[in-house]
């Protein structure tokens, strides 16, 4: 297998704008050396035991390290030694791994071991992190020296470093720091050993980072980084275009816009991503509870519409969670668009008059995708209210620790951050993730069997049945619509390149100047 490859009203646009024009640190002109992107989202736990993604993801990024990390989407997602200076796979369960000297903690908390890297992996393993299933084959980590260590596998697993040491749960943490604070922590980062420091945060407004005297290794090509938290797209792009950032991500809907009417010295970036929207039917609702009901919606579905009014025809619709442009992918959805065959499912339910609840965020292309729904979902007698719901409330809408809330949410727009390897987007719908990620309330052990054996499988053709065969057993339950993945829309200055990965984010780490 060749790895050389990669989660959670409107405005109007002039009133963010103001908006934003009164925030005072906002830098209205490029600072020197300093690098100024947007994000569409606040941070919430920096910790990469239960990082959110985004720029929870993006800020540890800059600020420790880990073995190794990807490159850009765009180059093949290259797999390079970052905090390690020796890395190899000495056999397929075990990897070896040298630290790169002179990796030093602040606050005096000394050099970067062996023995954090153990104690970060260990601690996710097997715990109630969201990252724990990285760490599912993880057996422990040998400690051979301060710099030193092998990583020990239970069994052989190569998509390991893949999904677990990039990224997420594979920054490595200061042991002696986090145990201080209680082993655990939110948006205060005990010790902290890259290439950036941060210097502060402005919740709701923006993040600064500034460079780490200590480092020894690559000097990024900017000495401070300022993230600037806009969460409307329309917004952004306005801001952008009086020149508040460097970089920032733009609704789908722009690229023509934009496209038409280029702002001078920026160039505006289509890629295909590995984001993938899909709709969530919740098994469990008692309005949902028969299979004939959520058929009759997955019929109604109207996903050309979508595909042209939301995201203006630059994706196509997807047969499932795994990658496209992967071997693994499937070629085609069991059941396409049939109005009439909706309307007869309901009737021989006994099901008239139905009402359903659609939760969605507030950004620009989740509302119009709901909206293109339920204009679908009408046609065959389906009436949807459109809940929009914001980042807060949203993201706990499918989770058990609130409360029972997550049994009778009935459809919820969805889409996650994916990966390239496919059992790292498909993870999210096994059994144990009913009350977590898995709102669909999908409850299959025939899914959860062939997840275990499509982690193992090596074989190509024999994998990618593997994988299909689990996109088949959710469409047939009725719990999921699947939308597309998202195209990724985004506007940068002329003199910067930047390095972006195939989930969309960023590495501002890795950012150039032209």
């Amino acid at each position: 297998m060749d790895w050389n490859t990669d989660r959670r009203g409107l405005l109007k646009a002039a009133g963010a704008l103001a908006g934003l024009m009164t925030v005072p640190n906002i830098a209205w002109a490029v600072e020197g050396d300093t690098l100024r992107v947007r994000v569409d989202g606040d941070l919430q736990v920096l910790d990469p035991w239960g990082n959110l993604g985004g720029i929870d993801e993006m800020i540890p990024r800059c600020t420790t390290v880990a073995l190794i990390r990807f490159g850009d989407t765009r180059e093949g997602n290259p797999l390079f030694n970052w905090g390690a200076e020796k890395y190899e796979w000495t056999d397929d369960k075990t990897i070896a791994f040298t630290l790169r000297e002179g990796l030093v903690w602040n606050k005096g908390f000394g050099p970067v071991t062996a023995d954090d890297v153990k104690y970060s992996f260990e601690r996710i393993a097997n715990s109630d992190s969201p990252w724990a299933y990285q760490f599912e084959k993880l057996d422990h980590v040998e400690v051979v020296d301060a710099r030193s260590g092998i990583i020990h596998l239970k069994e052989a697993f190569r998509p390991f470093e893949i999904i677990a040491l990039p990224y997420y749960g594979g920054h490595i943490v200061c042991k002696a720091a986090v145990e201080a604070v209680g082993g655990k922590y939110t948006t205060e980062i005990p010790a902290e050993c890259g290439p950036f420091l941060m210097e502060s945060w402005e919740q709701g407004q923006k993040a600064t980072l500034v460079a780490n005297p200590d480092w020894t290794g690559p000097k990024p090509d900017f000495s401070k980084i300022e993230i600037y938290i806009v969460v409307d797209d329309q917004a952004a792009q306005l801001a952008y275009e009086a020149d508040a950032f460097d970089y920032t991500r733009l609704a789908v809907s722009a690229s023509k816009q934009v496209k038409e009417n280029l702002p001078a010295g920026a160039t505006l970036l289509e890629m295909a991503s590995s984001r993938y929207a899909w709709l969530t039917i919740n098994i469990a609702s008692p309005q949902l509870q028969d299979i004939r009901v959520r058929q009759a919606i997955q019929y109604a579905y109207d996903g050309d519409a979508v595909l042209l009014g939301a995201y203006d025809g630059l994706t196509g619709r997807s047969a499932g969670v795994v990658l496209p442009s992967t071997p693994y992918a499937r070629e085609k959805n069991l059941i396409d668009r049939d109005v009439e065959k909706a309307k007869a499912l309901l009737a021989e339910a006994g099901v008239s008059d139905l009402t359903l609840t659609l939760n969605v965020q507030t950004d620009s292309t989740s509302q119009a995708v709901a909206q293109i729904i339920q204009a679908s979902m009408a046609e065959a007698g389906i009436t949807i209210e459109i809940a929009p719901t914001e980042d807060a409330a949203y993201w706990v809408l499918g989770d058990k620790t609130q409360g029972d809330g997550y049994k009778t949410i009935e459809l919820v727009l969805m889409s996650f951050a994916g990966g390239i390897e496919p059992t790292e987007n498909l993870v999210w719908f096994r059994p144990d993730q009913i009350g977590a990620w898995n709102w669909s309330s999908f409850d299959s052990p025939e899914y959860e069997e062939l997840y275990q054996k499509a982690q193992i499988e090596t074989d190509t053709a024999k994998r990618k049945e593997l994988c299909n065969r689990m996109e088949d057993l959710m469409e047939q339950s009725g719990g999921f619509i699947f939308i597309c993945f998202e195209p990724f829309v985004a506007l940068h200055d002329d003199n910067l390149k930047p390095v972006i990965l195939s989930d969309g984010y960023l590495d501002p780490v890795m950012f150039k100047k032209l």
